[in-house]
């Protein structure tokens, strides 16, 4: 009885010291300034914060310079103004319209990041005949044509505070970009570490800025650069595949980080041989954007009986039934049939495209697995990186 009358005047104590605050507010409020109140975004910290986090940058093509047969460089200027920093390996996400619909896919930005302040991106293109978007944009953009990108992402750059002084950089075909723009920052000094790029091409011809690079290594002690040819003899150049071998013949004593960007073949090759390397697991790191396009070569991929799948996708209070085959990833399949979907790296990382399972089966490749735990605890998926394994429902936000 005792404990109950003490915790009745606690609540009443409580309750009086609350009924003082009242006045005193009310007081505040009486005395406060009479003048509009400032938009949030008109803050300096949300100005800054749009500044290196813009929701959208309006750009304009400035310069186009073929580099091979099917690899072009776009150079992309800033209407007005400067463009969001980024740290050199960022990529950004490029977007265009065909038939009424938006699309976009990620690039590597090629150039340095000091160009940024200039008003200046660059990315290179390759085409590909079953590149619906690089086919988009090697036959549309021309000197002029309005581009609109998003502000800079991704985490593969380089952070002393995690990857070693020293690094090996391996590049296939066009994913030399991000090195490009990593030797380009060593240059100007806005990086300070030492940089072995291993660029594997098929042949001489097919290597991008060749004659940059070796002026870079040519300048910078910094900088070092081989080539390595698959299907050719150069003298200069080594000759067969990027493995174990090659990259302990290059590589610095004691700790060294690993850096890979390439095609698809090229990180399921180095699979088997990054771990003949005996460094610790923290120190390889890989630019993982660019979609999966076929399932089948993953080792724990089961192919369905079925070859197409219904699938049903909700957006607020619509609903479309599309069609999705096997072999294609949801977002795949919504493209297609022209619903307009969120997407930035299109790898299963990033979590932009974030969707809900309400019901059926997907089956998503675990190296490209970005979800947390909770989302695969309570059934979300990431559309870029799942293929169907039934008919499907799912519901997926707006596109920003």
């Amino acid at each position: 009885m005792k404990k109950s009358s003490e915790k009745t005047e606690k609540l009443k104590l409580n309750a009086a010291k609350f009924l003082k605050i009242i006045p005193e507010r009310l007081k505040k409020i009486k005395d406060a300034s009479s003048e509009e109140i400032k938009a949030l975004r008109s803050y300096k910290p949300n100005l800054l914060a749009a500044e290196l986090h813009p929701q959208i940058q309006h750009t304009t093509v400035a310069e186009i310079k073929k580099l091979t047969d099917d690899v072009t460089l776009y150079t992309l200027k800033a209407d007005g103004g400067r463009l969001a920093p980024f740290g050199a390996g960022s990529y950004i996400s490029v977007f265009a319209e065909h038939n009424g619909v938006s699309f976009s896919r990620p690039y590597s930005i090629a150039s340095s990041p000091g160009a940024s302040a200039d008003g200046v991106y660059e990315i290179a293109v390759k085409r590909k005949d079953d590149g619906f978007f690089s086919k988009l944009i090697h036959d549309s953009f021309a000197v002029g044509t309005k581009v609109d990108v998003s502000a800079p992402a991704g985490d593969f750059t380089y952070e002393p505070l995690r990857d070693a002084k020293r690094v090996i950089c391996i590049a296939g075909g066009s994913g030399i970009t991000p090195f490009r723009s990593m030797i380009l920052s060593i240059l100007d000094g806005t990086e300070d570490f030492e940089l072995t790029l291993l660029y594997g091409a098929k042949r001489e011809s097919e290597i991008l800025f060749k004659d940059e690079l070796t002026a870079a290594a040519e300048k910078d002690g910094c900088v070092k650069v081989v080539f390595v040819l698959s299907d050719e003899e150069k003298d200069g150049a080594e000759h067969g595949f990027i493995g174990a071998e090659l990259i302990k013949k290059y590589a610095p004593e004691g700790v060294y980080s690993v850096f890979v960007c390439g095609p698809q073949a090229m990180y399921r090759y180095l699979e088997g041989e990054l771990p003949k390397l005996g460094i610790a697991g923290k120190y390889i790191r890989k630019e993982v954007f660019g979609q999966i396009s076929d399932p089948c070569g993953e080792p724990d991929y089961v192919k369905p009986e079925k070859e197409e799948f219904e699938l049903t996708v909700r957006q607020g209070a619509g609903e479309k039934h599309i069609k999705c085959a096997y072999n294609e990833t949801l977002l795949s399949a919504m493209e297609r049939s022209g619903i307009a979907a969120p997407s930035r790296c299109r790898s299963g990382v990033c979590g932009f495209c974030h969707s809900k399972l309400v019901s059926g089966e997907c089956y998503t490749p675990g190296r490209c697995d970005g979800r947390r735990e909770a989302d695969k605890l309570y059934g979300y998926i990431h559309p870029c990186s799942a293929f169907p394994l039934s008919d499907m429902i799912i519901d997926v936000p707006y596109k920003n």
